[in-house]
């Protein structure tokens, strides 16, 4: 601000530039800044970065595409991947992205990365159920909320 004061005062550009320690092509493009916006042109600006590729319509398409899950027989998978995704976004928009910004794309849209519990193909639940109720210690008479007692050495006994 003083240095643009100093130049509409009258001083030449490089007298106002070295007195307030600056290179006299910054002041160049200040003064640039503050003749098309006035004092508000000398904030910061954030610059606009790329266009977004899809437009609000195809996020909501996208949106309702994972929301109802793939069709096996259509798509060839039983569930999401960002990579398939990817491929759905490329076939029907023409818009390529990488695996990670569909990543981003998708925490955008609200969806968060799930992943289910792996189960072997050869389990059995009734034998899961009896192992798991094989493993519960009986209560051994022991009142509820009763701690165990110690003995000298240091054991524990019901």
């Amino acid at each position: 601000m003083l240095t643009i004061g100093l130049v509409l005062e009258g001083k030449s550009r490089k007298e106002a530039a070295e007195s307030c320690g600056m290179d006299r092509q910054t002041l160049r493009d200040w003064v640039i800044r503050y003749n098309a916006d006035g004092v508000a042109g000398l904030s910061d600006r954030v610059p606009p970065g790329p266009a977004f590729r899809l437009t609000p319509e195809q996020l909501a398409e996208l949106s309702e595409i994972v929301e109802a899950g793939p069709d096996p027989a259509v798509d060839q998978v039983v569930r999401w991947r960002r990579m398939d995704l990817r491929r759905v976004i490329r076939e029907r928009y023409g818009v390529e992205f990488h695996e990670r910004t569909v990543g981003k794309l998708l925490h955008r849209m609200g969806f968060a990365r799930l992943s289910v519990r792996p189960k072997h193909p050869k389990a059995d639940p009734a034998a899961q159920a009896e192992w798991g109720k094989k493993l519960r210690p009986a209560r051994a008479g022991r009142p509820a909320g009763e701690r165990p007692r110690q003995t000298d050495r240091g054991l524990v006994c019901r």
